[in-house]
């Protein structure tokens, strides 16, 4: 949640983050009500003098019984009255901070403006392309014809946007995933935690997927709600409490499934396994100081291409524009993963700063080493990666004309020395 000072002292800053979005607001009835509260506020101040003023003359004992009694009475109609704007104040302010919950981050200044995926700054490129002497295959049709991938059984067991992986298929996607926590804990600095997959409201409003993107969740009759991500559970790890500078940052990886409605996106990637009801990731999330995130913020997206320069997959980041980053995001980069069956990058990560936005609703603050009042701290996620998406990546880029499939060095050894995958005869 953005900051409500700023809200009503700097709306033209709010707005035109907002309309950089594509997302314009029409900040008018913000403002009427801030025009309530102010007034509100002056007419309970008012009041409140009078009644301690009342209750000054009815103290020093001065007056006749009559005079006495008929004060004592005006000052309890006042109390009464002070009780009304106070609700009425109360009221107000709900009103404000629903409408807050609604408003995205405000975009950091190094933001491109756009309005769309097209206007995306290109910030560099990692490896060559692979080349073939023949049309390169969808990973779909590979993992099929190799045996492991079963699309038709994913939705015999579920429905559409639900894959099963077999045997070598189910094999590397857990070994992908091994290797990523491997390394993110082991050379990185993170520490692993394994979240629940199901969170309560609380969580979710901490992160900023409620109340806005609801319909993106699957949420159980007992109001839970499976996370789209381990941002939102591993955000909420120190939700309402206060973190020791000397602490910061606090860097946390976490393996999980994330469930996704994919609420607007049908017909989009209806083949293979990119786009799907279930999948798995390996998240990355920091707390840092606020004079610290952005140079956290490139480590952190630094963390996700070292997973890619060791797998030899090709990549490129973007620095994503205003219309096209995330809600609680301030600054936002993609790694967008080589493809060659589609000839062209696809994304496999974001590297999002919050900065404050998700610690003002989670209440994530830290202690100064000063001993100064505890300050909001800001927090970062990324994926690192999206291991779905990386082994499609891995099939696609190290794939054979004969329809096997190269093991990158650096997996072999989590696939137990295994060199390629061929087709079970």
């Amino acid at each position: 949640m953005i900051d409500l000072k700023v809200l009503r002292e700097n709306q033209k800053l709010v707005a035109d983050s907002c309309q950089n979005r594509g997302n314009p607001l029409d900040l008018g009835p913000l403002a009427e009500l801030d025009v309530q509260r102010r007034a509100v506020i002056a007419t309970a101040d008012v009041l409140k003098a009078k009644r301690n003023e009342n209750s000054g003359l009815i103290g020093k004992g001065k007056l006749e019984p009559e005079a006495k009694q008929a004060l004592i009475l005006e000052t309890r109609e006042i109390g009464d009255k002070i009780k009304a704007q106070e609700a009425q104040l109360k009221e107000i302010e709900e009103q404000v901070y629903q409408t807050a919950m609604g408003i995205p981050n405000l975009l950091h200044s190094s933001t491109p403006i756009g309005l769309e995926e097209s206007d995306n700054v290109e910030v560099r490129k990692w490896g060559a392309v692979p080349s073939f002497d023949y049309t390169p295959v969808h990973h779909a049709d590979l993992a099929e014809a190799l045996g492991i991938l079963d699309a038709q059984r994913g939705v015999k067991l579920a429905q559409s946007r639900f894959t099963l992986l077999m045997g070598l298929g189910a094999k590397l996607e857990r070994a992908l995933a091994n290797f990523m926590l491997d390394l993110h804990t082991d050379q990185h600095g993170y520490l692993e935690v394994f979240p629940p997959l199901l969170v309560n409201k609380e969580t979710m409003t901490g992160t900023g997927q409620l109340p806005k993107f609801e319909e993106d969740l699957f949420k159980t009759t007992e109001g839970l709600y499976l996370i789209p991500t381990a941002e939102a559970p591993v955000t909420n790890i120190h939700r309402g409490e206060i973190l020791p500078e000397a602490d910061l940052p606090v860097s946390y990886c976490a393996f999980t499934p994330c469930f996704r409605s994919e609420a607007g996106s049908y017909g989009r990637d209806t083949k293979g396994y990119i786009r799907q009801h279930q999948f798995n990731k390996v998240e990355m999330v920091k707390f840092a100081h606020p004079d610290e995130s952005f140079n956290e913020l490139e480590k952190l997206v630094g963390h996700a291409e070292k997973v890619l320069q060791l797998l030899e997959l090709p990549y490129r980041v973007m620095a994503l524009c205003s219309g096209d980053i995330g809600f609680s995001a301030a600054k936002c980069y993609d790694l967008e993963v080589w493809l060659p069956s589609e000839d062209k990058y696809r994304e496999i990560s974001s590297c999002s700063n919050c900065t404050d936005f998700q610690a003002r609703r989670a209440q994530i603050r830290f202690k100064p080493a000063d001993g100064g009042k505890p300050q909001l701290l800001h927090t970062l996620n990324g994926s690192g990666l999206a291991v779905g998406r990386t082994l499609v990546a891995v099939l696609e880029n190290y794939q054979q004309a004969d329809g096997s499939i190269n093991i990158p060095k650096v997996l072999q050894p989590y696939m137990g020395g295994l060199t390629k995958i061929v087709k079970d005869r």
